[in-house]
């Protein structure tokens, strides 16, 4: 009576499925059922390794009486299975791309992991574009992932805990990491956090970063998104945590630094030389994009005098019949520019980029011919979206666009003072910033000596022997000296 309980629950648990199929079989005595769903399980597998020893079983003429206790210790077929007792769990599996074998006489029903689900070939990576280096990116499917990265890192301490997360989605979320190599607490820290989230869904592992923040509200990342498998296995060896959701080609790693995340892969594949000068050029125009614009309307505004006199007299003359003081002219042009940056993404890929460009001169061309904002505001205006762009994490280029605009406004009030006062308070509160108890600062604030070498400078992996302070627990050393 139990068994048809179970049985009759799960079938009207999965009541309005269209897709379930329902496969019957009548091995001698016992009326067998194969429940799955087709369009999310290895059909051809099934068919092989499930049915066609049921089948076989069936044209016997003498049933063999150690059938049942075969199919219960897993030794009557080939795919490794399971028993389970609970409805619940039997349809969550059905759900999820196993498939459920109900023998009468058996107490609930024998699960296989089928699943099947359509997925996309590795390719390149699109957002973190390295020349040197490899190409290969995450994809949607987390298992492929997971393979990805252990073919980069071929050790058993490399460790994977797994969570389920979403009421509807049940989403598996997997947390990776070097035991040995990252700090227990900040282990600690994640894995109860991820413990606690109880939402409906998780689509994207975006959703969950906000839960694993130290300062939610801040504008600053925390955390750093990457979608190259390389990229997280330095970062695992360099002591840090990778969080890794199937459905999403992204990945989330922790802690992390505003130096970290002012770098790229390439970094590490090109030549020292060339990989420190790209660093001091990325810095460079990323205190453009932050300040350009605010300094070149608070030296218009109040502070003329510092400006060249032929230099001074060319944005006069370019400004004399504009109807706008400079801050509201350059409110209007750096909004228009963000409003064109977010047409040329969501625009579809062919017209994307030709909409944007062809969309910035036009409309840049015609404000000057009409007197609106002035030629020299609308260089200064794409130089710093330029610069916005080389910065190569885009939740970090994010976030100084939006400080650009209170920085430009305290530039456009109060002149230079204004913008040194913005300085100061942004970096007061970065210096005070935590990502998962790592100084965001690290390693100019708190100053560490031994890691300023792979900061705003990369020297050679040969003088590169220890592993970062912010990350690294007792196992210091990554290289023998």
């Amino acid at each position: 009576m139990e068994q048809d309980n179970i049985y009759e629950q799960v079938r009207a648990n999965l009541l309005g499925v269209a897709d379930i199929i329902y496969q019957p079989f009548q091995i001698g005595p016992f009326h067998c059922e194969l429940i799955y769903i087709q369009s999310i399980v290895d059909t051809p597998t099934m068919r092989e390794a499930i049915v066609k020893p049921l089948l076989e079983e069936a044209s016997r003429n003498e049933i063999d009486h150690q059938f049942i206790t075969r199919v219960l210790t897993g030794s009557f077929f080939t795919l490794n299975s399971h028993h389970s007792n609970s409805p619940e769990a039997i349809v969550d599996d059905i759900v999820s791309g196993n498939a459920a074998l109900y023998i009468e006489g058996i107490s609930g029903m024998i699960h296989f992991a089928l699943q099947n689900y359509q997925r996309r070939s590795v390719a390149e990576s699109t957002n973190e574009v390295v020349i040197v280096g490899p190409q290969e990116a995450f994809i949607e499917d987390i298992h492929v992932n997971m393979s990805l990265l252990r073919h980069k890192i071929k050790h058993p301490d490399l460790k994977m805990i797994k969570f389920t997360i979403g009421k509807y989605t049940k989403t598996e979320v997997f947390v990776v990491y070097i035991q040995g190599l990252c700090k227990p607490d900040i282990l600690e820290n994640v894995l109860e956090s991820l413990g606690n989230i109880d939402m409906d869904s998780s689509l994207g592992v975006s959703y969950l970063s906000e839960f694993l923040e130290d300062h939610p509200l801040s504008p600053f990342p925390q955390y750093q998104y990457t979608e190259r498998p390389d990229t997280v296995a330095a970062a695992l060896v360099e002591g840090r945590i990778g969080v890794m959701q199937d459905g999403t080609p992204f990945s989330l790693l922790i802690p992390v630094t505003f130096f970290s995340l002012m770098q790229s892969s390439e970094d590490y594949y090109q030549r020292f030389y060339s990989a420190s000068f790209i660093r001091l050029i990325r810095l460079l125009f990323a205190f453009i994009a932050f300040l350009l614009p605010s300094f070149y309307v608070a030296v218009t505004t109040f502070h003329p005098e510092i400006i060249p006199t032929n230099l001074l007299i060319t944005i006069a003359s370019a400004r004399e019949n504009i109807p706008f003081p400079a801050l509201i002219e350059a409110l209007i042009m750096e909004v228009t520019f963000e409003g064109l940056r977010e047409a040329g993404i969501r625009i579809p890929k062919p017209l994307g980029q030709t909409v944007s460009i062809i969309g910035g001169i036009v409309i840049g061309q015609a404000a000057v011919q009409a007197g609106i904002v002035s030629a020299p505001l609308v260089i200064v205006v794409s130089i710093t979206g330029i610069a916005a762009f080389i910065i190569p994490h885009f939740e970090l280029g994010l976030a100084f666009r939006l400080l650009r605009f209170p920085v430009l406004f305290m530039g456009g009030t109060l002149g230079l003072f204004g913008i040194v006062i913005s300085i100061y308070l942004i970096y007061w509160y970065m210096v005070s910033l935590r990502s998962f108890g790592v100084p965001y600062m690290q390693p100019f604030a708190p100053l560490v000596l031994r890691d300023i070498k792979d900061t705003i400078v990369r020297v050679p992996w040969f003088l590169m022997k220890k592993r970062p302070a912010a990350y690294e627990d007792a196992n210091k050393k990554r290289q023998k000296t």
